[in-house]
């Protein structure tokens, strides 16, 4: 069995289980926000009053808060009164962040694990090694009333990086090169596995980037299989230990060499749109966003404010900066980042999900145009219908943001 078929077959107490078949697996973790949970809250009280495992439910709220008016505010107490009765835990603004930055922050996921989240990009944790993904919100409340979840066994597709990294290539430009060439359905309910010298040489936050973005070509999950970086990452976090699995031959194997790559973007309006940004210096942009669950760890503020110590944005342009966590902004702080933005004219939002889903603190006017570290530039994702999203890294974002037009780093 592969590592992904080790896992599920742990997880629901079977000799083995292969691509195709369908299980019932136990969850160790089940993750709802302020958008989905509500919605399963409500299915879950339908049919029971206490959660099966109350130590697996987690909730984070971080799309439209800090609450954004009445509605959300209404939404987030709902979810809080329910986390408080039924004794599970619920991430207060100042004690959080975005959920897919602070679930592994707070050492809730470890390797091994099998995790379902009442959002798209639950995906992210394979960086981890866990086998994670996203499911509706009605999943979530049979997970909570049963423990477990049903699954069809997916086929994993494997992708081996090998070559010498480009300066300014990171994690987003791997993910995006990869959803560019296979497209947004290139992966269907595939599990994604990346691997070769490159990925081992990437860092966990890239790591946790590139699968953030699996299911933007469809897949049911990304993963990396653990090594020493995972091992070091997860060492001295608190929760339970890490569990061990085997690999095994993947389905299929993509190979590439990425030593040619440039920083790439992705045009509107699909993730698969994917070209060198270079070529579109002459898209001139109104805002920029750094951070979300996809870039707004440590390492990627690091990229931005390398890009921007002793510049300035461009007159006229709004840039945007969202920690992913509170941790992530407290390290940002310390080590001069948060300042390095003021100085180049950002503004610092807390951590949230806000401008990347169109919700609050940021979105887009009719006809206005974006470049963006998030995951997603559909029409109309981060405001009007007429809006235009471009995804790239955050060496990418910050650099077109000084310039005020889409540009690769290296023209800076």
């Amino acid at each position: 069995m592969n590592y992904v078929e080790n896992i599920l077959s742990h997880a629901s107490g079977r000799k083995s289980v292969s691509a195709g078949e369908y299980i019932e697996a136990r969850c160790d973790t089940v993750l709802m926000n302020d958008v989905t949970g509500p919605l399963a809250v409500k299915e879950f009280l339908k049919r029971g009053k206490k959660i099966k495992n109350p130590g697996s439910v987690v909730i984070v709220c971080d799309h439209f808060t800090p609450n954004k008016d009445i509605k959300s505010a209404e939404n987030v107490k709902f979810l809080r009164d329910f986390a408080r009765k039924q004794k599970i835990r619920f991430f207060e603004i100042g004690n959080g962040g975005v959920e897919h930055v602070i679930l592994p922050e707070k050492g809730i996921v470890k390797p091994g694990d099998v995790v379902i989240g009442a959002d798209s990009h639950t995906c992210t944790y394979g960086a981890l090694g866990a086998f994670s993904t996203g499911v509706g919100s009605t999943d979530v409340a049979f997970a909570m009333l049963m423990g477990k979840i049903w699954f069809m066994v997916p086929e994993v597709m494997e992708f081996v990086y090998s070559g010498k990294k480009g300066k300014f290539i990171t994690g987003k430009d791997l993910i995006l090169l990869t959803i560019g060439k296979i497209g947004v359905n290139g992966a269907n309910y595939k599990a994604m596995k990346f691997a070769g010298t490159v990925i081992s040489a990437l860092s966990m936050d890239e790591r946790f980037t590139m699968c953030n973005m699996a299911i933007e070509a469809g897949g049911k999950a990304g993963f990396v299989v653990p090594d020493k970086k995972t091992a070091d990452y997860v060492k001295g976090r608190p929760g339970r230990k890490a569990r061990n699995f085997a690999d095994g031959p993947s389905a299929q194997t993509f190979k590439m060499d990425i030593s040619a790559v440039k920083p790439l973007v992705a045009s509107p309006h699909l993730p698969d749109k994917v070209g060198p940004a270079a070529r579109l210096n002459k898209v001139k942009i109104d805002q920029a966003v750094i951070g979300s669950c996809t870039n707004g760890r440590i390492s990627d503020f690091a990229q931005a404010a390398k890009i921007m110590k002793g510049r300035k944005i461009s007159a006229g342009l709004r840039c945007i900066i969202l920690p992913g966590s509170q941790e992530v902004y407290a390290e940002a702080m310390k080590k001069g980042y948060i300042e390095t933005f003021l100085k180049a004219g950002c503004v610092i939002a807390p951590p949230t999900c806000g401008p990347c889903l169109g919700g609050h603190m940021g979105i887009l006017a009719g006809g206005e145009t974006a470049i963006s570290t998030t995951n997603r530039n559909f029409v109309g994702r981060m405001g009007a219908v007429s809006s235009r999203v471009y995804l790239a890294s955050p060496y990418t974002a910050a650099a077109s943001a000084v310039r005020g037009r889409i540009i690769s780093p290296e023209q800076l």
